[in-house]
């Protein structure tokens, strides 16, 4: 992490590759001050992308959603999972070639665009399978799904998330179920979401971003997507990831920023700078020593995780003793 310096995001970036669920929405509400920073973003110059790794609905239908909570957005704004699957599944399949599905709308929809024949059973002789999130997906699906896979034909899932954030807590996501055809065949699918290329990919070909700017609130799909993309990255702090779980982000998973919200997109960046052996950011100051976090000072409680991110991402991950540098209790002891 390096000095705070610079325009604003909304103008160092053309783009914005912005997450939905826990970034922009949860369920029905918006996030906190989401709707009035979109608006006052796109007004002042940034394209904005929403990017989402869940493939059950189709982009008409998340911008209409988005619409309704005051969120600007057309449907060619909105890049999903799916698409990202189709464009890897035609790319291994003949033009019009049957692909079983298994998942929403948003699936088929991506699909029929890539002049695919989206099935529902193993004896329409599918020449791949796709899988998404949908919230109906049963037993029978994955079953369809594994008598296919279990031919040899090419298994493209949307995503791999664990889980997914709803009004009512952490709900098992795509990857959970993309887990059961996996242990039923022992086949490993090709994923498109995030943090995998193919939706990135699928992004930019359809943005042009130039200078995009991932902004995502978890460490294993954005954060990692971005890395992986050779792109800079907004973690925000208003869904799954903790600042706990900020401070032990592993290499490769390690945003360029760290935000409360969306906010940051129409302040300057503000990072933590290195001062002799210390991290300093606002009123805090953070060292390493033996191991562990030593953290001084006041202000800003996103302030004191910025500058104890950086300092723990300093160091090695096997640590100058040997082992992960210590960070337990460091985010309390910010007011976290």
């Amino acid at each position: 992490m390096g000095d705070s310096g610079g325009s604003e995001l909304v103008r160092a970036y053309d783009v914005a590759l912005l997450d939905l669920d826990g970034v922009v929405y949860t369920g029905a509400r918006a996030v906190p001050y989401a709707v009035d920073v979109l608006t006052e973003a796109r007004r002042r110059g940034m394209a904005l992308a929403y990017v989402t790794n869940n493939a059950a609905r189709t982009p008409e239908a998340v911008a209409e959603h988005l619409v309704e909570l005051g969120v600007p957005a057309k449907p060619e704004d909105v890049v999903t999972s799916a698409q990202a699957a189709a464009r890897v599944v035609a790319e291994r399949v003949p033009e019009g070639a049957s692909v079983l599905v298994v998942g929403g709308e948003g699936l088929e929809v991506a699909l029929r665009e890539r002049g695919l024949r989206p099935v529902r059973s193993a004896d329409d002789e599918p020449a791949a399978v796709v899988q998404g999130y949908a919230a109906d997906v049963d037993w029978r699906q994955l079953a369809e799904a594994s008598y296919a896979v279990m031919r040899g034909v090419p298994w493209v899932a949307s995503n791999a998330d664990l889980t997914i954030p709803t009004e009512r807590g952490i709900a098992p996501g795509n990857g959970a179920l993309v887990g059961v055809v996996r242990a039923a065949t022992g086949t490993e699918p090709v994923v498109a979401g995030k943090p995998e290329l193919p939706l990135h990919r699928e992004t930019i070909l359809r943005t042009g971003a130039k200078r995009p700017l991932v902004v995502g609130d978890r460490l294993d799909t954005d954060i990692e997507g971005a890395c992986n993309g050779g792109v800079d990255s907004l973690l925000v702090l208003t869904g799954v990831t903790t600042p706990d779980a900020a401070l032990a982000a592993a290499p490769g998973q390690r945003p360029t920023f760290v935000a409360e919200d969306l906010r940051a997109l129409l302040a300057e960046p503000v990072t933590a700078r290195r001062e002799g052996d210390a991290w300093v950011c606002g009123g805090w100051t953070v060292r390493v020593a033996d191991g562990a976090l030593t953290v001084e000072g006041s202000g800003e409680r996103i302030d004191g995780l910025r500058a104890a991110c950086a300092a723990a991402w300093s160091v090695d991950s096997t640590g100058s003793t040997g082992s992960a540098v210590d960070t337990s209790g460091v985010a309390a002891a910010l007011g976290w």
